[in-house]
């Protein structure tokens, strides 16, 4: 059947009915990227590339979180359904995102949470962030401190400290994620974590926590009563 063929743009038109009559459940996942990519490559049925990339990045997670080189290396994708993909994720990341800078963090958990995983849990090699909050627990600055290799990305406490200083912050959130999927937490995890927490205390900046995330779910290490 040809790619532009009118049983195709019928297909796209009952995707997109079902999408606006049952919301975001009414839709598979891959009839979701089916969809998205079909508004990037309006010219071709998109629904054998759409289960190629979820059974390639592991599903819809890993898809959404896969960075742009590694969607356009798939067979039949191109900068501009790569792109496409980014987007859905970004725009997904801002809504959750806005839930959580909208009140105290202690006082908003579970959507602090929801965009942590959302953001980190797939990722493919190990990152670090740090929440700088005031001293109303309002988010002031959510930044990434840095990056490695499948299974470690090094923390500085010195930098953590300082960088927390420079800020004005009155707490920090530790945060990072595991590939391997297990948020179990490392020898190195908690050692680390003692030591910006005593490190902290010292001047009068808390840590709240430390929060690993993985594809298994998340670990807290204050309600582990590991700080």
């Amino acid at each position: 059947m040809p790619a532009d063929a009118p049983d195709a743009s019928g297909h796209r038109a009952r995707l997109r009915r079902r999408l606006f009559e049952g919301g975001p459940d009414a839709l598979l996942d891959h009839e979701l990227v089916e969809y998205l990519l079909a508004l990037a490559i309006p010219r071709r049925d998109t629904k054998p590339l759409a289960r190629a990339l979820l059974t390639e990045f592991g599903g819809i997670g890993g898809l959404l979180t896969a960075d742009a080189e590694a969607l356009a290396r798939v067979p039949g994708m191109g900068e501009t359904s790569a792109a496409a993909l980014k987007a859905a994720h970004a725009a997904a990341l801002r809504l959750l995102r806005s839930a959580v800078t909208e009140r105290p963090i202690l006082a908003n958990w579970q959507a602090l949470l929801d965009y942590l995983r959302a953001d980190m849990a797939h990722h493919a090699i190990e990152r670090v962030r740090v929440l700088h909050l005031n001293a109303r627990n309002m988010l002031i600055r959510d930044e990434l401190m840095n990056e490695g290799s499948v299974d470690e990305a090094p923390v500085y406490v010195r930098e953590v400290i300082r960088r927390a200083i420079d800020l004005g912050s009155a707490a920090i959130i530790l945060v990072h994620n595991h590939p391997s999927g297990d948020p179990s937490p490392s020898r190195a995890d908690i050692e680390i974590t003692r030591q910006v927490a005593e490190a902290g205390k010292r001047l009068g900046i808390a840590v709240h926590d430390h929060i690993i995330l993985g594809t298994e779910g998340h670990v807290s290490l204050r309600a582990q009563g590991l700080i």
